[in-house]
């Protein structure tokens, strides 16, 4: 580097330390007092807000229950499930994926099939809302309904997502053999047992994306993710996709839901 450069560099320097000098002059300032009444005002307020939490979780706490929570919490529920319904569309579609996003879902949840069954002797129960039979089927009954493939996100509610692809009847085409059914307000589903079971809004199940499914990216579903038939839907949370379904039953009263007994949202929707 030349004089004349280290120079200009130098000066350049001086210029810039002149001008943040000048800044910091320009800026306002308060004084000590001023700072420490600033202090502890914020230090008031975030008491009062911590404060404010801890009674408020309490007295939330001592509510009375609606559903096994409580009913403020409850109420926020029915208001979320309210807003999503309200703008429900049964022609809208959510998104679809390419192949080569797809994955085998990763495993979660085993209530109602922690053991296995022997597939060839499942059925599928119907159910009136009074419990009355209204048929029984086989797999090959309800692979024998028109096919169709989607690969959709599905999401759970612990936070994480992953695309996959299912197959399977839609369950508008089953609905097809219980048109006297076709407008009852409610689908519940449980398992073998009974030991999981959920309730789904009829425009949910009615809608083109809900599946009944017995195939996932291009192989017969295996146990652990609900053989041989389960539900699937990108419009709900994966609390409400039932694995290795056993009964079905249409009813127009809000049927029972193993975790909005828990204090999770009924509704569930995405």
């Amino acid at each position: 580097m030349s004089a004349e450069t280290a120079r200009a560099v130098t000066e350049s320097g001086r210029d810039r330390q002149a001008r943040l000098r000048a800044e910091v002059d320009d800026a306002p300032s308060i004084s000590a007092g001023e700072y420490r009444g600033i202090s502890r005002r914020s230090f008031l307020t975030a008491g009062a807000a911590v404060a404010g939490g801890v009674f408020g979780f309490y007295g939330l706490q001592k509510r009375p229950e609606i559903d096994n929570i409580p009913d403020v919490t409850r109420r926020f529920h029915r208001l979320n499930e309210r807003i999503w319904s309200t703008g429900f569309r049964d022609d809208h579609l959510a998104p679809t994926y390419s192949p080569a996003e797809s994955s085998i879902l990763r495993v979660n949840g085993r209530i109602g099939i922690r053991s296995e069954i022997d597939l060839e002797t499942w059925t599928l129960e119907v159910h009136g809302s009074d419990g009355t039979v209204l048929g029984t089927h086989t797999l090959d009954e309800i692979m024998a309904l028109p096919k169709h493939e989607m690969i959709i996100e599905h999401k759970c509610v612990e936070g994480w997502s992953q695309v996959t692809t299912w197959a399977g009847a839609r369950f508008s085409d089953f609905q097809g053999w219980y048109p006297k059914y076709a407008d009852t307000g409610y689908v519940a589903l449980e398992t073998p047992g009974g030991d999981y079971y959920v309730g789904n809004d009829r425009a949910t199940m009615d809608h083109p994306q809900t599946l009944l499914v017995y195939e996932m990216v291009g192989g017969p579903l295996d146990q652990e993710h609900g053989a041989p038939l389960r539900l699937a839907t990108p419009l709900k949370y994966g609390i409400k996709q039932l694995k290795r379904i056993g009964v079905v039953r249409f009813t127009d009263v809000q049927p029972a839901d193993y975790w909005a007994e828990r204090g999770y949202d009924y509704y569930a929707a995405l």
